[in-house]
């Protein structure tokens, strides 16, 4: 029983807490948006099922917070439709009631009738919602840590690797992938994440030389202790900065803002160019991530980070910090995950406004229907493959053969 309460707190409680936090700002960018366009709002809850506590504000706004923490939700006063985007005949139905309830012009404080533009701004305010955050949560840590970088100097080459086969050497410093110039080693180690099969040039600094030497990524079966087991594409290259290769330096405010811009753009790009791959038939999505696989994520990082003999001061101190950058990134991937073109998710609905400001009618109800259909399996579809990659990376089916 003591060790399931500890594999609890390391695990399933950073998830939830976590993810709980996010989709709250999430909704609450919703919320903000919807009340600042004079939206009448039914509820707002942070979790889901029963409540727990509740109040009701002067606006009549229910405050909940309910038991079950996977999350929250914002309702409208009046959103009953399944997609949220009713038809003619359906606003028809809906404006008859509520002016048959609280007399002609009150519809006009329903979410449904404010002119298609404040809809499409509140839709897309929960996706926003979640870059402004991620932005915060990565300039407060760039502001307390600082800038670290660490250059790719090569330490080890893997014997009959592709980086062997290209000839690096021991002591390579890697200054360009592709013609790109690079700096930390992270920046190496994801173009080669994202290059299977596909050749990569490399320029290294050899000795006050410029050597350039091309390798192409092939895909190995690794033990991440935050991954668990993923193939992950690599060159048979071990990068270890020497003492002289270490940077680090303090950033303002200002700098800081920057450089959780520029961190922000480099995970969007490289998730969109995975997505792309995976559609092009060059990934096979090994490394999606479902709800095990955040959770798992979350406790490897905690325990990453919780490893240090150290103060207990410091020991919260560095778990607090972990939890922020981990929020930050899953953050990120909820914004891009809800601006998809899916009908049940954010991205869906701006497809239903964008067409209904150029035939300036909502879409038909039968167009509706079978789009919240498609896209509801689309997205069960996709937690399902998600789910399946969880299990793997936790070889759970190791059993089956599956796994090399």
């Amino acid at each position: 029983m003591t060790g399931f309460l500890g594999q609890a707190l390391i695990y399933i409680v950073p998830f939830l807490l976590v993810l709980t936090f996010i989709v709250t700002i999430h909704e609450l960018g919703h919320f903000l948006v919807a009340r600042a366009f004079g939206v009448k709002v039914d509820r707002f809850s942070i979790g889901f099922g029963r409540s727990i506590f509740s109040r009701t504000d002067r606006h009549g706004v229910e405050w909940r917070v309910a038991w079950i923490p996977l999350g929250g939700y914002v309702k409208f006063s009046g959103d009953l439709d399944a997609s949220s985007v009713p038809d003619q005949a359906g606003l028809a139905e809906l404006k008859a009631r509520v002016v048959a309830e609280h007399g002609p012009g009150a519809e006009r404080d329903y979410f449904h009738f404010k002119p298609v533009w404040q809809r499409a701004l509140i839709v897309a305010a929960g996706p926003v919602a979640n870059f402004v955050l991620s932005l915060t949560l990565l300039t407060l840590l760039f502001s307390i840590v600082g800038e670290q970088i660490s250059a790719p100097r090569v330490a080890q080459v893997v014997p009959d690797s592709p980086a062997a086969v290209a000839g690096f050497q021991p002591r390579d410093l890697i200054t360009a992938v592709n013609g790109r110039p690079v700096r930390d080693r992270s920046e190496v180690t994801q173009t080669i994440i994202l290059s299977a099969g596909d050749q990569v040039t490399f320029t290294v600094d050899r000795a006050g030389r410029d050597v350039n030497l091309v390798a192409t990524p092939v895909r190995k079966m690794r033990d991440d202790p935050i991954a668990g087991r993923t193939r992950v594409a690599e060159v048979g290259l071990l990068l270890q900065a020497s003492q002289q290769d270490y940077q680090f330096r303090r950033l303002n405010p200002i700098e800081a803002v920057g450089k959780s811009t520029e961190t922000m753009v480099s995970v969007v790009g490289a998730t969109f160019r995975y997505i792309g791959r995976i559609f092009t038939g060059k990934e096979s999505g090994d490394l999606l991530n479902g709800p095990l696989g955040i959770a798992k994520a979350a406790g490897g990082i905690t325990k990453q980070a919780a490893a240090y003999e150290a103060p207990p001061a410091f020991l919260i101190a560095n778990v607090a910090l972990a939890w922020i950058s981990f929020a930050a990134i899953v953050s990120i991937g909820m914004g891009i995950v809800n601006l998809l073109p899916i009908p049940v998710l954010d991205g869906g609905h701006l497809v239903f406004y964008g067409y209904e400001a150029v035939a300036r009618r909502p879409a038909p109800a039968r167009v509706q229907e079978v789009g919240y259909r498609v896209g509801l399996a689309l997205l069960a579809g996709l937690m399902l493959f998600a789910t399946w990659n969880d299990l793997q990376k936790l070889s759970l089916f190791k059993f089956l053969g599956g796994l090399a």
